[in-house]
């Protein structure tokens, strides 16, 4: 059990402060206890988790060190093997859902050759591509900002600068 004022992930929604603890009256007269989450990057939004939920990922953030660590390796971060394109969007949820930072990094390569790809036969990236690329770089880079100390827009270029890849100019 977390306390209150702890930092965790909670699921897709990423960095949330323990901002209370307690019960919410449900139908019935039944009691739960709940977090009371607000997100990092969002905190004007409230999410009411069951403390005892099993659904969703809860964990502590990277430490920085772990952070550091994830970086240096991202190039040994394989790509997803997709058997077939039917499965593609279900396993794109299962690793959002799983909340792990690697599987995420190795999604994020995926989605940017996939698009590689596309482009190089004239087509566009596909709107769910999309939409997953960057649902993954906002929960990677997130978790990874928050555990580095810097904002959530640096990550990239942070990255790019540790595994000695130019960094486009702004």
């Amino acid at each position: 059990m977390y306390n209150i004022g702890d930092i965790i992930i909670y699921g897709e929604h990423g960095i949330c402060r323990v901002a209370e603890i307690g019960p919410l009256k449900l139908g019935g007269g039944q009691e739960r206890l709940y977090y009371t989450l607000r997100p990092y990057y969002q905190p004007e939004l409230v999410i009411y988790a069951p403390v005892d939920n099993d659904r969703v990922v809860v964990r502590p953030p990277l430490t920085r060190e772990q952070a550091e660590q994830l970086v240096s390796e991202l190039p040994q971060v394989p790509a997803l093997e997709i058997p077939d394109e039917k499965s593609r969007e279900a396993l794109y949820g299962q690793i959002q859902h799983s909340c792990d930072c690697r599987a995420l990094a190795g999604m994020i390569k995926t989605l940017y050759l996939r698009r590689s790809q596309r482009e190089k036969k004239g087509k566009r990236a596909t709107s769910v591509d999309d939409r997953y690329f960057r649902e993954a770089e906002e929960q990677l880079y997130g978790e990874m900002a928050f555990a580095l100390g810097m904002e959530r827009e640096k990550t990239p270029d942070y990255i790019r600068l540790r595994l000695g890849q130019d960094v486009p100019h702004q």
